[in-house]
Formats: structure tokens, C-alpha cells, sequence
């Protein structure tokens, strides 16, 4: 797995004259888009983690793009006017942890290239491509076994050329410490990293492999002529050819699982690994420390996977972290179906709990909560962050240190928040919370997760055994001494569509994703008023993520039909929950934009129209 990426752009850019005399070259746009941000993108959609960028020439332009890409750390060549690329990946590489991508700033490229050389069994790969008869050439020739040998500007010097070098390659850190050491015996000559690779590959110092894409569309970018050909002819058939890997777009405003980004589905497409090998405990460690770093300290909360739904780690929640032997007992909030469902997996377990039912569309009455922790007889609580039912949300920054006042353990269901909104577990005094891939983290299902306090899960290691493939702390104990393996087979695939949507939530952020959802809310909120359409819970107790909508007063109206409507315009509603009230739900969770939930209202006010 390629994990870091490293952009050459310390560079002039001279040959484009005016065009970068206030910026450097990378920043050129191409459909409104500065090439580098586009190449940028591309890497974070193939699972790069870390992007470093040498800079020199107008540094600030890439110092500002950090800023707003929080996966680039720039690296200074402050000797950029008078040494070349090799320079600039020597000043680079103390960050350099792995294998990496190397890149040129002044490229278009189809991402199709990423992932020819991320799935190259070979260690060291140069990207290379047929004949694009730019007008500036690097070519490039090979032995039998598709070895480097050499590399030149001057066609004469190389004789039947087998390829055309890209800027685009795949190299080892053990490799590269080779291209340095080489570099600083000759650090007075001026040479760039292709001729450092040569001269690696000619000396046995390591295996440089070429691999050929005959006709593959990219371009440099290093005069205007070719920027004009890269605008006119080169581009367009790159955007054609990664269109033509789009997956056909379904947003999905149900309340989970949740539309997904293209780059989560194509995370999914990897090479067969064995869930027992170290580097796919290493993926799941990582994601359970990213995971938890979302909403908690990683140093005094874990995260706890498990193979299932939301429902799955609710179970786990709920019979692991009651002792039945000390006859504890459990005090269940039901103010909708997933309280109630809470209750009901007490229920199976056959343990001593109460439940305190409320309305599933109006705000609890805490003076009734407190005055239940105050009688003594519970030590544990478990609530719902976000009543799915209805989108209410239930105000745990109360509700939570109140239980903990009492000395309750408290055990939440945010299956439907996290990720969603900014959350501080420590703050909200929450011991043990669950959540799960398919909702506002925009992965795959088929993961659950249960994110606890270190100090609590010490305090259930001793309690009676309730379950066997659900139990909280031997699933835990068993990942920590065991090299991060899980117990039982996990679902492979979809964790490597988990990192990919962590990566992508780091990038945009919670507090980000938040205010999009909330924004997409908005919008629905203002087109329900428009259509005189009720929604079932007050404003101020909704939680922004789903809305449970009273049907239009006609007897023409059919959630049947409001479906179909939607459905054939690319859109997946959901009917209400609720058995004594009519309703229908509109969600956004996962990658749902403000221009999507604009198109479903014209939709929806479409077919309340056609009522009348």
C-alpha cells in the first residue's frame, strides 16, 4: 500500500514567461482547477495518505494549498534558483517514511497511471508512455527485462527509444536513500532525479523497472504551446477516459447505509490479502486510532471492531457492559425504534433493566431522568444519541454528565451522529459509544465499532460472559495481543473502503461535513415551509441529519408513488417509522451535496404540485 506521495515544484516555470511570473507553474488551471490541486486529488483518491511538496519558486502558493488540504506538508529548497529536482527530493526526503510516489508538478494525467503503478508487483516502476511528439521529450531506453538504462533529452543519444518518460513513478525508501547518497558525491553538478534513477539502475544499486501505457494521455506542462495542447487535445481525453469509470450516481437520503463516494467503492479493488498478515493488522490499527482520534484521545479511548451492523455492536455494548452477577441494573431510554431495540436486546439477555419511554418526536423531560439516576437503584445507561425514527436528538451534554453525577456507566448508540457532528467524548462524559461504517463516515457495511474508555473497559474484564463472538473485551484484549488481528474473519475489502472514507473525512473534516449536512438541511427546510409541509419534530430539537416529514392533506398523495418519483430521478427516500403517525424521511448522511438536495426539492415540489 503506497501511503505517501512526493511533488517536485521548487521550479521556475521561465519557459511559460508572463504566465508565471506571479505564480509557479503548478498553479495553472485547466477547467478551473490549478493542475496541481487536480493531481492532488487524484492521490488522495487512489489512498495516499501524505502528500510532501518541495517547494521553492512562489512557495506560498503551495503553503496556502496546505492550508486547505491538511494531508501537504511542504518542504522548502531555498536553492531552488540554482539546482535542480534531484536537490529538491534530497531536502524532502527526512519525511520520506516508505515506499512513495514521485510526481512532477506540471503534469495532467489519467489517475489510471496511479493505479497501474500502485498495483505493479515490482518494487521501483517509472511510468512511461508511447509517442506524444510534444516538442520536449525525455526518453527512455530498457533491456530484455524492462530495466532502465538510460535517459535522455537528445534522442541521438539513445538509440531505438523504447518509451517517453511521464514523471510519475513508484520508488522504495531503500532506493532512494541510493539516489542520494549517489546525489551528495556529485552535489556540485546540477542534475535532475531521472538521471540520478539511471545511473542507480546502470550500477546495480537497485532494480529500475519501466512500465509502458502506449497510449496514455497525459501531458507536461513546460511552454505555452504545450499548455494549449494540453488544454485543446490532451485533457479532454483524459476527462473522457476517467469518466468512462464513474459509477452511476444514487443519492440515497434513507437513513443509512449512505451514499458513498466513487474513490470508497474503488477502494474495495485490491490485490487478495490474508486478514492474519501484519500489513492488514497494521490497516485496522490505523483505523482504529483514526476512528477514535475523531472524537476522542486515543491515550485514553480505544475503538473495538467487530464484523456487523450498528445493531451488532449495540448487542455487544449492552451485554458486556452490565455485570448481571453484582445485579446491576440498566436504565433503557426509549424515545424511538432504536431505543426501543436497545431494550429489547436487554430483553434477550435476560437482564435487569427498566426503561423510561418518551415521545419519539419530543424532547426529554430531564427532571424525569434525574429523578430515576437519584432512587439509586441503576448503574448504567443506555440512550440514543440520534433517534433515527425521527431525527430527533437528544441532548447528551446534559444527559450524560447527569448519569455520571449518579454514578452510571453510560452507554450511547451514535450510530447515526458520529462522524456527523463534532463530538468530544471526554466532555460529554460517554463511556462507551457505538457507531458503524455505512452512515455519516461514508464507507461500506458490514463494519460496527465501539469507541470506549480505557479505564471502563478495565472495569468489565471480570464480568460474567454473555456472548461469545459479541464480547466487548475479549475482542479487544484478543486485538491488542495479537498484532492487532481480529478474532474472527473480518470483511476485508470493506476496510480498505473504511480508510479510504477516513482519509476522506480528514481531508474535508467533521466540523466541514457538519456544516454541509446542516446546509443541505436548510435547504429542505426552506422547501418544506415553501410547499406548507410539517415536519414532526420542532425545529430545535431536530438533529439536522434526518427529518421526519407530515404527508400533504390530499388523498391523492401515496409514499408509493413519492417514491417511484424519486427513484426515477436518481433519489432513495425512506417511509417513517412511527406505527401511530404517518410520515416520510429525508436523510443526508455520507456525500451528499447542497446542489443534490436542491434537485430532490424541485422534485418534491413537483409531485405535491401534481396533487392539487
Amino acid at each position: 500500500m503506497i501511503k505517501q506521495a512526493v511533488i517536485l515544484a521548487a521550479g521556475l516555470g521561465s519557459r511559460l514567461g508572463e504566465l508565471t511570473k506571479n505564480m509557479p507553474k503548478g498553479f495553472l488551471q485547466i477547467d478551473g482547477v490549478a493542475i496541481v490541486e487536480n493531481s492532488i486529488k487524484k492521490l488522495i483518491s487512489v489512498g495516499v495518505e501524505e502528500i510532501i511538496i518541495g517547494t521553492g519558486y512562489k512557495a506560498e502558493f503551495y503553503e496556502n494549498l496546505a492550508n486547505k488540504y491538511n494531508c501537504i506538508k511542504t518542504v522548502y529548497n531555498k536553492d531552488y534558483e540554482k539546482t535542480s529536482s534531484m536537490v529538491t527530493l534530497n531536502v524532502c526526503k527526512q519525511f520520506i517514511n516508505n515506499d512513495f510516489l514521485l510526481l512532477e508538478s506540471d503534469l495532467i494525467y489519467d489517475k489510471i497511471g496511479l493505479f497501474v503503478l500502485i498495483n505493479d508487483e515490482r518494487s521501483n516502476v517509472i511510468l512511461s508512455s508511447g509517442k506524444t511528439y510534444s516538442g520536449d521529450e525525455v526518453y527512455l531506453s530498457v533491456n530484455n527485462n524492462f530495466e532502465l538504462v538510460s535517459v535522455s533529452k537528445d534522442k541521438t543519444k539513445i538509440q531505438n527509444p523504447f518509451a517517453e518518460l511521464v514523471g510519475i513513478s513508484k520508488i522504495t525508501k531503500n532506493t532512494l536513500n541510493e539516489m542520494c547518497n549517489f546525489y551528495e558525491k556529485f552535489a556540485d553538478i546540477k542534475i535532475d532525479y531521472e538521471n540520478v534513477l539511471e545511473q542507480i539502475s546502470r550500477q546495480n544499486l537497485a532494480d529500475i523497472f519501466v512500465r509502458k501505457i502506449e497510449y496514455y494521455a497525459w501531458s507536461e506542462i513546460d511552454n505555452e504551446t504545450m499548455l494549449q495542447t494540453a488544454i485543446n487535445e490532451i485533457y479532454p481525453r483524459i476527462k473522457e477516459n476517467e469518466s468512462l469509470l464513474n459509477v452511476r450516481r444514487e443519492i440515497l437520503l434513507n437513513p443509512g447505509p449512505a451514499t458513498t463516494t466513487d474513490s470508497v467503492k474503488y477502494a474495495q479493488v485490491i490485490a487478495d490479502i490474508c486478514p492474519r498478515e501484519r500489513e492488514f493488522g497494521d490497516l485496522v490499527k490505523w483505523c482504529t486510532d483514526e476512528l477514535t482520534n475523531f472524537v476522542a484521545d486515543n491515550n485514553k479511548y480505544t475503538c473495538i471492531m467487530f464484523a456487523c451492523s450498528g445493531t451488532g455492536v449495540d448487542e455487544a455494548m449492552i451485554s458486556s457492559c452490565v455485570n448481571t452477577n453484582a445485579n446491576q441494573k440498566l436504565l433503557v431510554i426509549d424515545n424511538g425504534a432504536y431505543g426501543a431495540r436497545l431494550a429489547n436486546i436487554a430483553k434477550n439477555f435476560n437482564m435487569n433493566f427498566d426503561v423510561i419511554k418518551s415521545s419519539s418526536y419530543e424532547a426529554l423531560d430531564i427532571n424525569v431522568l434525574e429523578n430515576a439516576f437519584k432512587t439509586g437503584k441503576y448503574n448504567a445507561l443506555a440512550i440514543v444519541y440520534h433517534e433515527t425514527t425521527t431525527g430527533l436528538l437528544n441532548p447528551l451534554e446534559i444527559i450524560c454528565p447527569l448519569a455520571k453525577k449518579y454514578g452510571l456507566i453510560t452507554i450511547v448508540d451514535a450510530i447515526s451522529a458520529y462522524a456527523g457532528m463534532p463530538m468530544d467524548l471526554e466532555k460529554l462524559q460517554i463511556d462507551f459509544m457505538s457507531a458503524t461504517s455505512n452512515k455519516h463516515i461514508g464507507a461500506m457495511a458490514g463494519i460496527g465499532f465501539v469507541i470506549a474508555k480505557k479505564s471502563a473497559l478495565e472495569t468489565i474484564k471480570n464480568y460474567q460472559r454473555k456472548n461469545y463472538y459479541f464480547d466487548l473485551y475479549e475482542q479487544y484484549k484478543y486485538f491488542v495481543d495479537n498484532n492487532y488481528q481480529l478474532r474472527f474473519t473480518p470483511p476485508v475489502q470493506s476496510f480498505y473502503a473504511l480508510r479510504q472514507a477516513i482519509l476522506e473525512t480528514k481531508i474535508e473534516t467533521i466540523q466541514k461535513r457538519f456544516e454541509r449536512m446542516q446546509k443541505c438541511h436548510q435547504i429542505l427546510l426552506s422547501a418544506l415551509e415553501n410547499l406548507a409541509l410539517e415536519c414532526l419534530v420542532k425545529k430545535e430539537n431536530q438533529s439536522g441529519f434526518i427529518t421526519a416529514i407530515l404527508p400533504p392533506k390530499s388523498n391523492k398523495y401515496s409514499f408509493e408513488n413519492l417514491h417511484e418519483v424519486a427513484k426515477n430521478n436518481g433519489f432513495t427516500i425512506y417511509p417513517g417509522k412511527l406505527g401511530n403517525i404517518d410520515t416520510f424521511r429525508i436523510a443526508n448522511m455520507g456525500d451528499i451535496k447542497p446542489s443534490e438536495m436542491q434537485k430532490f426539492t424541485l422534485i418534491l415540489e413537483k409531485y405535491i404540485n401534481s396533487l392539487n
